[in-house]
């Protein structure tokens, strides 16, 4: 069925001659969909039956596609009861692809019927106001900028051999990869034996097998058919082993998987992520698995993570392509390439809302499982040697090999990370960086130095106090007091995180240049993760937590107990009822926390989440150990 089925329509083809003649040639495609992305990373999705779209295909095309309003779409602050239009305009310059739907097969063609996925735009009053048309707005400006700054400094190209007139245009390239946990539905496996099995790495890049491989070969596969080159699956270091049945199959499937594809251009590789999540969900369902994309699914066990990766070039008019920052042979990268990491580095505060702004992100990054909490790079030991240090923020890939190969890897983003915003954040702090670099005129070695410069030591462009370069294990070779003294305190919470807004707010201009982050949109995503961190607080969390207390219930025997037991439990009880049961004298910290998002109190919100956090885990820990002291049970 592979070479019957059109998997996507190239840009080339977004004209209504093109596009009807591969819908008559393809009657098995019914439907199109135009995909909106909001501020909250929610793509939209409808059926419009193609007889529609034909009709009326210029507007469509050309004109405003559709029509929806505030209530579809994440856009607080911005598109209102009363003022609810937003218009989706078609996004004509990247790859359709078409989404079928293998259990809806067409009666006449015998395939699966088929929706063309159109991206789009939204357009609330004449303003442009979505994810996509955000990245596509950053991008152009740090092209724009970037040559602007090569022609008045063109001393910076003299390391790679060119000119500026050699120049034919500048190319920002990106990529993702993505990890995920599989399970058979409604299984659950304990804590202790996931994380004895990740700390033993018994799962870490092994054979995958039955159903799981099914799914993951699939996937692959269909992902070629996508053209989107995938490279490589694989486990990853989270999971336990499969049991098998009487009937020779599988279950109790507890796993962690990642999957990695081909870098594209930056707005293009934000769709093809957004769509080989899709695809994953859906071919490891049809496999009878559920995935799970949230960033830290399973407490005390390594949680998902989707390292964007970043690089800059050159298209020359001769046709060759030069990397911009890969360095000459005794430096580790070239002076844009210093710039553009210390750009990121330094405006990491104000970058962290937009790549991490819900509850489950925060709780994946905390130390000790390889997910990054302090802002800081690493180079590596000697410029012969490239860095994999996978403690820290922001990785330099380098292959001493191939000097296209020189990248950055964002090492902070999880599954559900707005990819086209923490994209466009990346490419606006990095333009900040770089203009420092080449406006500075400093050398290669001179940007290397204040890179790597220690803490107390004065610098033009970066804090005077803090560390951005370690070549250590940032968790296991610093002290928690001092990662916090030289790469800055992690927010705990979404709501210290937005802090930032305030705390750096000189760094805000970054963002806001030439409005690619206008001052509404800033505050419109800002208000809609802050409503769903709270909602998420009272409504999911909280619930779940009393189910969980609940479930932490006297064990022992008074005529076989010992006084450990009963102490154990005396003190595992006054925390159980300290959390959620309420007196006439006091109230619990449920009620508290639940009295203050009513007040939208929320510095006392997340004050009192952060103790709850720190309860919980306790009491986790010592209803472990009560268990474990008992032997009639």
């Amino acid at each position: 069925m592979k070479n019957e089925l059109l998997y996507f329509i190239p840009k080339e083809s977004h004209c209504p001659k093109s596009l009807s003649n591969i819908i008559e040639n393809h009657p098995e495609i019914k439907f199109v969909s135009l995909v909106g992305v909001d501020l909250s990373g929610n793509d939209t999705d409808e059926r419009i039956p193609v007889k529609i779209f034909l009709e009326d295909i210029d507007n469509f095309l050309y004109g405003h596609a559709a029509q929806t309003d505030g209530s579809s779409v994440a856009l607080p602050g911005i598109a209102s009861l009363n003022n609810a239009k937003v218009d989706m305009i078609s996004d004509l310059d990247c790859n359709w692809f078409i989404d079928y739907n293998y259990e809806n097969i067409d009666e006449i063609t015998g395939k699966p019927v088929g929706t063309i996925r159109i991206p789009c735009f939204l357009k609330h009053c004449n303003k442009f106001v979505d994810s996509r048309k955000i990245l596509k707005n950053s991008i152009d400006y740090f092209k724009s900028s970037l040559l602007e700054l090569l022609a008045k400094h063109p001393e910076s190209l003299t390391s790679f051999g060119i000119t500026f007139d050699d120049i034919d245009e500048i190319i920002a390239t990106s990529a993702t990869e993505l990890e995920f946990w599989v399970k058979t539905p409604n299984d659950k496996a304990e804590t202790e034996e996931l994380s004895t099995s990740q700390t033993l790495q018994e799962q870490y890049w092994k054979k995958t097998t039955g159903c799981v491989r099914t799914a993951m070969e699939q996937t692959l596969t269909t992902m070629d058919n996508y053209g989107l080159e995938p490279e490589m699956g694989h486990k990853e270091v989270g999971g336990v082993k499969a049991k098998l049945t009487e009937t020779g199959s599988l279950n109790h499937i507890m796993e962690q998987l990642e999957i990695d594809w081909k870098y594209s251009t930056a707005i293009q590789a934000a769709d093809n992520e957004l769509w080989v999540r899709d695809l994953v969900q859906e071919t490891f369902r049809r496999n009878g698995l559920e995935v799970t994309l949230n960033a830290k699914p399973i407490d005390g066990v390594a949680g998902n993570g989707k390292h964007i990766h970043i690089g800059v070039a050159l298209k020359l008019k001769d046709g060759r392509r030069i990397n911009l920052f890969t360095g000459k042979e005794n430096q580790f990268l070239s002076g844009i390439g210093y710039g553009a990491i210390m750009g990121v580095l330094k405006n990491y505060e104000i970058m962290n809302p937009f790549i991490s702004s819900t509850n489950d992100s925060l709780r994946r990054l905390k130390p000790g499982f390889e997910a990054p909490i302090c802002i800081v790079t690493s180079l590596g030991r000697s410029v012969e040697v490239p860095s994999r240090n996978r403690t820290v923020l922001v990785g330099v890939v380098r292959d001493n090999s191939n000097p296209l190969a020189t990248r950055f890897e964002l090492r902070s983003p999880n599954p559900y990370t707005n990819t086209y915003l923490a994209m466009a954040v990346t490419y606006m702090a990095m333009c900040d960086g770089i203009r420092y670099a080449l406006e500075s005129k400093l050398s290669d070695e001179e940007l290397l130095a204040e890179l790597s410069k220690n803490p107390g030591e004065t610098s033009n462009y970066l804090e005077k106090d803090r560390a951005y370069r370690s070549e250590e294990d940032v968790f296991d070779d610093y002290t928690e007091e001092e990662r916090t003294r030289f790469f800055g305190k992690a927010p705990a919470t979404v709501h210290e995180n937005f802090n930032a807004f305030v705390n750096f707010k000189d760094k805000l201009s970054v963002l806001t240049a030439n409005d690619v982050f206008t001052e509404a949109v800033i505050n419109s995503f800002k208000l809609s993760s802050t409503s769903k961190w709270a909602t998420e607080i009272k409504n999911r969390i909280l619930s779940n937590y009393m189910d969980e207390i609940r479930s932490y219930k006297m064990l022992h025997q008074y005529d076989k107990a010992l006084d450990l037991d009963v102490k154990n439990w005396m003190i595992i009880n006054d925390l159980r009822y300290y959390l959620m049961k309420d007196s006439y004298t006091s109230k619990s910290l449920f009620t508290r926390i639940k009295t203050a998002i009513a007040e939208k109190d929320y510095d006392t919100v997340s004050n009192l989440q952060i103790e709850l956090d720190e309860k919980m885990s306790l009491l986790r820990s010592m209803y472990a150990e009560y268990q474990k002291n008992l032997l009639d049970i």
